[in-house]
């Protein structure tokens, strides 16, 4: 039996500038993080309750708060590469993926995302790169 755990952000709202636009583009102002975290099970499957037990995602979250407002940003991949690094620090982290979603993206209307998946062997790679 194969038990696994994630953690799971949904739809939270960056404040961020992103991209380049032309006078009559339709510039995005919104732009939405989602964020799957594999963690080991020991860190959900708990015998009691308490912080000390599980993996503490709330610095995580002020980090991508802070990386996504520290500069402005032609692309959406760069911010989502600081936020793979970012969670390529912690060890409880086994692997990850990552989707960041603008809108508007044409007349008003529409989203456009970008998705990153890290394995634990890709993000193993990442961890030995910022070494």
């Amino acid at each position: 039996m194969t038990i696994t755990a994630s953690i799971e952000l949904k739809d939270l709202k960056l404040r961020t500038k992103i991209g380049t636009y032309q006078p009559g583009d339709t510039v995005a102002d919104n732009h939405l993080l989602t964020l799957s975290l594999w963690i080991d099970a020991s860190l959900v499957l708990i015998r009691q309750d308490g912080m000390e037990y599980v993996f503490d995602y709330d610095p995580l979250i002020l980090e991508i708060d802070r990386l996504a407002g520290d500069c402005h940003y032609e692309t959406q991949e760069r911010l989502i590469s600081r936020i793979a690094q970012a969670c390529s620090i912690y060890s409880e982290i086994i692997a990850l993926e990552i989707g960041l979603c603008k809108s508007p993206v044409h007349n008003g209307s529409g989203s456009l995302g970008v998705k990153l998946h890290l394995d634990e062997a890709a993000l193993n790679q990442l961890r030995a790169l910022n070494e």
